[in-house]
C-alpha cells in the first residue's frame, strides 16, 4: 500500500468485520496467534478506511466486504491510506472469480469467503504473516539480470502477437523467470484474450495518470496469468484515441526492470514509430515477418530503422507461418533482400493455431511438442542468451558479403542498389517467383 508512514507503533493485526459470527471466530483464531483480540472491530471496510487515515497501519489488515457496495472502489480507498508493506486480506459473501481476480489484481494478498472456517482462517493469517516478514525486493544488495525484449511485427497479421505472448509464457513457465508481458495494442490488443483473462484498467490507468506508475501500481495493475507471468494491457474504446506522449509506457518498462527478470513488449510498428524511447531500455528486437514482397519491403524499413535509432538492441529476425512448399519470396531471395540472414525459421502450422484458440492458451503452452514450438523454444533460448551486449551465437553473417551483427547492414526503403534501378522487385530474381513451365509448353 502507498500511504506515507504515520507516526506510532505498529500493530501485527487488525480487523475490521461487519457481523458478530465473523467477530467471533476471527477473535479466537487472533487469541490462538497470540494477537490482542480487541483488535478485531466491528465496521467493515469504510470504517477501517477512515480509522487508518489517522492511525499506523497494522501489518496485516483484514477487511469485511460485505457492506460494501463497490468493492473495487472501496478497496483503492484503502489503498490511499495503508503504509507500505501492510499485507490486506478480504472476506465476503461473494463467490465470483470475477471479483476474486479483481480483488487480487487491485492488490489485496487473498479474499476469503464468509463462514470463515478457523483451520483454513489460520493457515491464511500464518502466510501472511511470513510474506510480511519476507525480505522485500528491493534489500538485496546485487543488482537482478533484466533482459527486455520488443516484438515487433512487419505487417498486420504475421503474427507477432503470438509470438510476444509465448516467449512471455516460456521465460516465466520453463524458465521460471518472473516476467512482465506489456501489450501496447492498446485499442485492439490479443494479450489478455490469448491468455483466456480479462485485461482489467491498468493500462489506460497509467496512461491517464503517469504520475501514479510505482511499484505499488505495478503490483494491483497487473493481472496474474500463471506464478510468474502478470501481464498489462487494455480493450480502450474505440472512440478515444491514444493521447499520450509516451512517458507512461517509458515509466512502466522501468517498473518492470525492479520488479520483473524479463519483460516482452508486444509492440505495434505505429508505435514504434510514434514513441522511438521505448527501445532505449530494451536489449533485444525480435522482428517478426513473413517470407512475402510486403514483408521484405517493411522489414528493410524497420530494420534500417533500427540501425539508426537503436544500435545498442540485439536484432533478431525471425520468418513466421512458413509455408512447406513454396512461398510468394524464397528465404534466399528474402535474406538477399534485407541483406541480413533470417535467425529463426517458424513454420505454418494452422491446427495448432486453432487448437490454442479453443483452449484459451499460449500458442506454445497448447502445442509444446509441435516443429512451430521448437522454434519458438529456441528463440526463447537465443534471447536468453543474450546480456544486450552482444548478438547471441544463432545470428548469422548476412548474405552476399554484408556485415553480420545488430540488424546486419539493411537498406533504407528506397534506396538504390548501385547500378540498379531502385525497384524493390529488381532485388530479387522474377523467374524464381513464377511457377515453372512444362517442358511440353517449355519446346513449343
Amino acid at each position: 500500500m502507498n500511504a506515507p508512514w504515520k507516526s506510532g507503533n505498529r500493530d501485527m493485526f487488525a480487523a475490521y468485520v461487519c457481523d458478530d459470527a465473523t467477530l467471533d471466530t476471527l477473535r479466537a483464531v487472533a487469541i490462538d496467534m497470540g494477537w490482542p483480540p480487541e483488535k478485531v472491530m466491528k465496521g467493515g471496510l469504510r470504517n477501517a478506511t477512515q480509522s487508518l487515515a489517522i492511525t499506523a497501519s497494522p501489518a496485516i489488515l483484514m477487511v469485511d466486504l460485505s457492506e460494501s457496495g463497490d468493492p473495487l472502489n472501496d478497496i483503492n480507498a484503502l489503498a490511499e491510506v495503508c503504509e507500505p508493506g501492510t499485507v490486506v486480506i478480504a472476506v465476503g459473501q461473494v463467490n465470483d472469480v470475477r471479483l476474486y481476480r479483481d480483488l487480487v489484481a487491485s492488490g489485496i494478498q487473498d479474499y476469503l469467503l464468509k463462514p470463515l472456517s478457523p483451520a483454513h482462517l489460520r493457515d491464511t493469517l500464518v502466510q501472511a504473516q511470513a510474506i510480511f516478514a519476507a525480505p522485500r525486493s528491493g534489500d538485496g544488495a546485487a543488482t537482478k539480470r533484466h533482459i527486455a525484449t520488443a516484438v515487433v511485427g512487419t505487417r498486420g497479421g504475421v503474427g507477432a502477437s503470438t509470438v510476444a505472448t509465448s516467449l512471455a509464457w516460456m521465460l516465466s513457465s520453463d524458465h521460471k523467470m518472473p516476467t512482465a508481458l506489456l501489450d501496447l495494442d492498446v485499442h485492439f490488443g490479443t494479450g489478455a484474450l490469448t491468455l483466456d483473462l480479462e485485461p482489467g484498467r491498468g493500462l489506460t490507468d497509467a496512461i491517464d495518470n503517469p504520475s501514479r506508475i510505482d511499484g505499488l501500481f505495478i503490483e494491483r495493475a497487473m493481472i496474474r496469468a500463471n506464478d510468474n507471468l502478470a501481464i498489462l494491457s487494455a480493450e480502450a474504446p474505440i472512440s478515444a484515441p491514444l493521447l499520450t506522449d509516451g512517458t507512461a509506457f517509458v515509466q512502466l518498462i522501468e517498473e518492470f526492470r525492479h520488479a520483473f527478470e524479463a519483460t516482452v513488449v508486444d509492440l505495434p510498428r505505429n508505435m514504434l514509430i510514434n514513441f522511438p524511447r521505448l527501445l532505449a531500455n530494451m536489449h533485444v528486437v525480435v522482428v517478426v515477418t513473413e517470407l512475402t514482397l510486403a514483408g521484405a519491403r517493411d522489414g528493410i524499413r524497420i530494420l534500417s530503422w533500427l540501425k539508426s535509432n537503436a544500435p545498442h538492441t540485439t536484432v533478431l529476425m525471425i520468418a513466421n507461418k512458413a509455408a512447406g512448399g513454396v512461398g510468394e519470396i524464397s528465404r534466399g531471395d528474402f535474406e538477399t533482400s534485407i541483406e541480413r540472414k533470417v535467425n529463426f525459421v517458424v513454420p505454418l502450422d494452422a491446427k495448432a493455431a486453432t487448437n490454442a484458440a479453443k483452449l484459451g492458451q499460449t500458442f506454445i503452452g497448447a502445442n509444446r511438442s509441435s516443429k512451430a514450438a521448437q522454434a519458438l523454444r529456441a528463440i526463447a533460448e537465443a534471447i536468453i542468451a543474450t546480456d544486450g551486449e552482444r548478438e547471441p551465437a544463432t545470428t548469422s553473417k548476412v548474405a552476399k558479403g554484408g556485415k553480420g551483427g545488430k540488424g546486419g547492414k539493411p537498406a533504407a526503403a528506397g534506396d538504390q542498389a548501385a547500378g540498379g534501378s531502385g525497384s524493390l522487385l529488381g532485388r530479387f530474381d522474377l523467374k524464381k517467383l513464377l511457377p515453372s513451365k512444362a517442358k511440353s509448353g517449355a519446346s513449343a
